[in-house]
């Protein structure tokens, strides 16, 4: 199963980056839980959405290190956006059955908001 998170994880930030939002979502548990510290979504269909919103701003996703416990993925990466200086993100996923069924976000929003 570890190897399975990892490679969910991988592809979660490769889709991200690539915006290729149509394969993201395809990861995504349909009920998926997201929890950040600007936004809160219950849905496949709310986060991939959400994601595709940033794409406008989003010019890349760098990640530093990954940790995989079980179905659990840790990833530490910077978030590079036109609006703000990068921007470090801690994110926690779950996965299950091949998909990401939990996601938890931690960083500094104020760059981004004051914007």
């Amino acid at each position: 199963m570890a190897d399975d998170a990892e490679q969910v994880a991988a592809a979660y930030f490769s889709s991200w980056r690539n915006k290729e939002f149509t394969t993201l979502r395809r990861l995504l548990a349909d009920d998926v839980e997201y929890e950040g510290p600007l936004a809160r979504h219950g849905s496949g269909d709310a986060v991939a959405g959400a994601l595709e919103g940033m794409a406008g701003i989003t010019v890349d996703l760098v990640v530093e290190r990954t940790f995989v416990d079980d179905g659990s993925v840790l990833t530490w990466f910077v978030l590079h956006t036109t609006i703000a200086e990068p921007t470090p993100v801690a994110n926690l996923m779950r996965v299950e059955n091949g998909k990401i069924t939990r996601l938890r976000a931690v960083y500094d929003p104020r760059g981004l908001t004051s914007a």
